[in-house]
């Protein structure tokens, strides 16, 4: 009790402190001189000779009372909203000279000519400046105490394509961009419900990259919402250039090899967590979008999981948890089976194994560590070549260098088959983040089937199962439902029940909201009305 009043007191004055922080910095906040020329001297001083700032004065010099300039960056906006916003302040020049002055009547004629985009009023150089970073075109206004800032982002972007990392046999062929606006307008897509909430937050005092928090109100967890929001809130860096940076920053467990968020870069993965309570963050920038709170079983779960048949789901499930076992656990028991337990291999495969090791220089141990660690080199060197000759160099790279080892008499050939096959299942496994993890805890117990034998196996993978458990995903344990036990989530864990049995959304990932549909949807075959149906005469 103690020690939670000194947290609780502490927490308190640590927002006060950054509350009067915050009070500080938006008192010394400068506000827009005036003066035309002023300001764009500033910009000028800012910007210094960038070829892509571009400074258009309209409605005489900017030293007139009528002065009027649009700055904006080349590359940062669209071309044909900007033709279309220099269209509504040209035109609007029959007015008098009043009209001209009178930033109200100014932004009034914008909103009528520009087709898209919004207008905000500006009143501080920092606002200024970001505006102008952000891809708007600022209107700056002689004898004027603020400047608007239009919103026609735009310039080159990647076109919605299939998703590189995350491909579906059957199911949504879309994947996110590098654009959050274009990311955001996917996900609405598919939901399409006013409860849809999206929290903007921009993180980096360099960057200012724009990160929104994403969730579905009344369903997801409030409590989540609200703790997510404080860990991006007390986010302090330069920069932030992939979700990757904002992952590390908030997640739990920062020391766990076990990944607490899901990347992905489709929507209907997002869009599906969204739908059980989760929340998204996505980063503009990036395709990768986040969600938590996850736990250790929806990392072998695919979209393609609901699209499919229960039963071919259920069993596609099953063989992702078997490939895991397989890629943790293969090469170590290879280890320790023929180092120290040769009495639990069968006579005829011992005796093919000997006979395979008899001019092996080195121990079983060693051996396996060569053949990972070539496979390793091999596989980081087919992602960073070229796309069109990394595979076919990956793969004859791997036979070639497999063989040569084997006829060298270096390894021998089983050790080439479990490499092999330990590498395969490791490729089953959905997400990149939950594959890289179990890659470094094989070596791990590599070591230890190498010293102690299965003895070395088990004391590695009781601390393992003892780390599992006390591992949170946002409040969420790591291991739940296993533990602690929910019987509800059981549907859709190892096991993916029917849609029609999937009455509720899973416990403690959601809010209050836990009903998905109504009861008694258990399709009633076919109908009277279809069974008189009489065939047509010929």
């Amino acid at each position: 009790m103690l020690g939670q009043w000194f947290k609780k007191v502490f927490s308190q004055q640590k927002q006060q402190s950054q509350d009067i922080e915050k009070s500080k910095k938006e008192q010394n906040a400068q506000s827009i001189n005036p003066s035309l020329p002023h300001t764009l001297l500033l910009l000028k001083d800012q910007f210094g000779q960038s070829p892509d700032f571009t400074v258009r004065t309209l409605s005489g010099q900017p030293a007139d009372p009528s002065g009027l300039a649009v700055c904006y960056f080349e590359g940062l906006i669209d071309q044909k909203l900007l033709t279309s916003l220099f269209e509504g302040l040209i035109h609007g020049g029959s007015d008098n000279t009043q009209s001209k002055t009178n930033p109200n009547q100014i932004a009034s004629r914008l909103l009528e000519s520009l087709p898209s985009g919004h207008i905000q009023i500006i009143r501080t150089e920092d606002q200024l400046l970001t505006e102008i970073l952000s891809g708007s075109a600022v209107i700056i206004m002689n004898n004027c105490p603020f400047s608007l800032a239009v919103m026609i982002s735009g310039g080159a972007r990647r076109s919605v394509e299939e998703p590189s990392s995350q491909t579906v046999v059957r199911g949504p062929k879309e994947g996110f961009t590098e654009d959050v606006t274009t990311n955001i307008a996917l996900v609405r897509r598919k939901i399409r419900s006013p409860k849809l909430k999206f929290e903007t937050h921009n993180i980096g005092q360099l960057t200012h990259t724009t990160v929104v928090i994403a969730y579905i109100q009344d369903v997801a967890n409030p409590d989540v919402v609200q703790e997510l929001t404080q860990r991006l809130q007390s986010i302090d860096t330069d920069s932030i250039l992939e979700s990757g940076y904002i992952e590390e920053f908030i997640q739990d467990s920062p020391l766990s090899p076990f990944p607490m968020m899901i990347d992905t870069e489709r929507p209907d993965t997002v869009a599906g967590g969204l739908l059980d309570g989760q929340v998204a963050v996505l980063v503009d920038g990036t395709p990768f979008a986040l969600i938590a709170p996850v736990t250790f079983f929806n990392f072998f779960q695919t979209p393609e999981d609901y699209y499919q048949r229960y039963d071919i789901s259920t069993f596609l499930r099953c063989l992702r948890l078997v490939a895991f076992l397989v890629s943790l656990l293969l090469p170590s028991l290879y280890i320790a089976l023929t180092t120290f337990q040769q009495e639990m291999i069968p006579t005829t495969l011992l005796i093919s194994l000997t006979a395979q090791r008899e001019g092996t220089p080195f121990p079983a141990l060693v051996e396996t560590l060569l053949m990972e660690i070539t496979f390793e080199v091999i596989r980081e060197a087919g992602i960073r070549m070229p796309r069109v000759i990394g595979p076919a160099i990956s793969i004859v790279g791997a036979l070639v260098i497999g063989q040569a080892a084997v006829e060298a008499g270096l390894v021998s050939g089983a050790i080439v088959i479990v490499v092999s096959f330990t590498a395969i299942s490791n490729f089953v496994i959905p997400y990149f983040s939950m594959s890289s993890a179990i890659r470094l805890l094989r070596f791990a117990l590599m070591f230890l089937a190498g010293f102690l034998g299965i003895f070395g196996i088990l004391a590695g993978l009781i601390p393992l199962l003892a780390h599992l458990l006390s591992l949170k995903s946002f409040g969420v344990d790591y291991l739940m439902p296993y533990g602690p036990f929910f019987k509800s989530n059981m549907k859709d864990l190892v096991i993916r029940a029917p849609w029609w049995a999937m009455k509720t959304r899973p416990n403690v990932k959601s809010g209050g909201n836990r009903i998905r549909q109504a009861p008694h949807q258990y399709p009633k075959g076919t109908s009277n009305r279809l069974d008189n149906m009489k065939e047509p005469e010929q």
